[in-house]
Formats: C-alpha cells, structure tokens, sequence
C-alpha cells in the first residue's frame, strides 16, 4: 500500500433495496474515514444473493486498501456474510472459540443453534468488539465486516480505528453564494478548478425557486490547507467583482 489509503463500503441486505430500511451506515462510515484521512472511493449496495456478495468483495478488496461491509452478520438464515466472505477468500468457516465464550457469556442457557451461528468466523478472522450486543464483527485481510444495525456499526468503529492506516486530512471550505442558482457561477467554478487540479471543488444549490433564499454552495477540498485557503479567496474575489453575493463560511472537516 502507497500514498494515499482507499477505501469501500458495500452494504449488504434485500431490506436496503427493498426500501424498508433506511441505510445511514455509509455516511457514518464516510466521516469516520475522512476524519483519518482515508479516501472513499466507492460504496454498493447488493442483497442477500451469495454470489453478488462475493463478486462485490473480490473486485472491491483488490482495488482498495480497505473494504468495510455492514449487515448480514446475524442469527437468521439470511445473515450469509461471514460465509460470502469466506468463499471470497477461498476459506474454511468454522465456530471462533473466543467468539463462542462472548456468546455464551452473552446469553447462557438461551444461547441456541441460532444465536450460535454469530460464533462462525471465517478462518484466520480476527475479531471486532461490539460493546453493544456483544456479537462481535470481525477483519479478514484488508475486509471489515460489521453489523448492519446503525448504533452497533457505529460501536464497532472503536475497535477497527487502530487498525487502520491514516492519511493527512483533508481541508475544506465554503463560499455561500445567495441570490443565483449554479448557472451563473458555473464558469467561474469551472476555471478556479482547471487552475487548481490537486483541489476538489463542488456546487451544491439550497433554495426551492421561488419557495424562499436560493443560491449555491461552493466547497473546495484538498489535503494542502494554504491551497485551499488561497482557491477559496481567489474564487470568492472573483465572483465578488461580478456582483455576486458571497459570505465565507467557517472552515470544515468534509
């Protein structure tokens, strides 16, 4: 692994595609990554279809530095993630010891065939800590599987933050253009980003037409912050002679 570290997220359940769930893993997991200067390159989203589930995990694992998967780790028949991940890899599955004794401190004598099955780990996988439930995640190479449940996925982070390798921060910051939409500011937009190819710059409009303020967000990201800060006054000046109304906002972390 070079430079800078990558990172995916596949997101497995029939309920997220169904509609029925609402996934808000992802952008807990984009901030999560961000905050340690770990780039997310790309999210999917498959059902609880093995073969989706290992194909997703072969082409994501080769291509990224690290792959984070949330749901399908539970006590019903659906829950197949830990055994699409051990096809992926081309290994056995069996129960983990250490897994088991969480579980059966856990639950005790209501520990059945079901609830056991959480104690299946893929061979070689190294656990992850749930505090919340107990039934821990676990890592296999560069893949991270987690629950899909938002409070326990969130839990879990703790236990795979160490275990990662950081990247230098990214810098952001934001001009709040009201009064035009995106079509007056494209130009200027578009010539601030062909000056600064290393910066990230982004439009995102607020307002419903003629339902209160419009105007425009503009974010310029980058890992250089004097680049960022000299970007983002060159393009505020610049708009500013054009009569638009712009007003810096404070610096941010996405």
């Amino acid at each position: 692994m070079t430079g800078i570290p990558t990172a995916a997220v596949l997101i497995i359940g029939d309920e997220i595609l169904s509609g029925r769930t609402a996934d808000t893993n992802l952008n807990t997991l984009a901030r999560f990554l961000a905050a340690l200067g770990i780039d997310l390159m790309e999210a999917r989203t498959v059902g609880d279809r093995p073969d989706q589930i290992v194909q997703a995990l072969n082409a994501l694992r080769t291509s990224h530095d690290y792959v984070f998967t949330t749901g399908g780790i539970g006590p019903t028949h659906d829950d197949i993630t830990a055994d699409c991940v051990a096809q992926a890899f081309g290994i056995g599955i069996k129960e983990h010891p250490e897994a088991l004794a969480i579980l059966e401190r856990r639950y005790g004598d209501e520990l059945n065939a079901a609830r056991r099955r959480m104690a299946r780990i893929p061979d070689g996988g190294i656990l992850i800590a749930n505090p919340v439930t107990d039934a821990p995640g676990f890592q296999v190479g560069n893949v991270f599987v987690m629950a899909g449940v938002p409070k326990i996925m969130t839990a879990m982070l703790e236990d795979v933050a160490p275990r990662l390798r950081t990247g230098a921060l990214v810098h952001a910051r934001t001009l709040r253009v009201s009064g035009v939409g995106e079509g007056v500011i494209a130009a200027p937009l578009a010539e601030a980003a062909r000056a600064n190819r290393d910066l990230s710059f982004g439009s995102y409009p607020f307002g419903a037409g003629s339902q209160g303020e419009i105007g425009t967000n503009l974010v310029v990201r980058g890992r250089d912050a004097a680049a960022v800060e000299a970007a983002i006054g060159a393009l505020a000046e610049r708009l500013t002679t054009e009569g638009v109304v712009v007003a810096m906002q404070s610096a941010v972390g996405l």
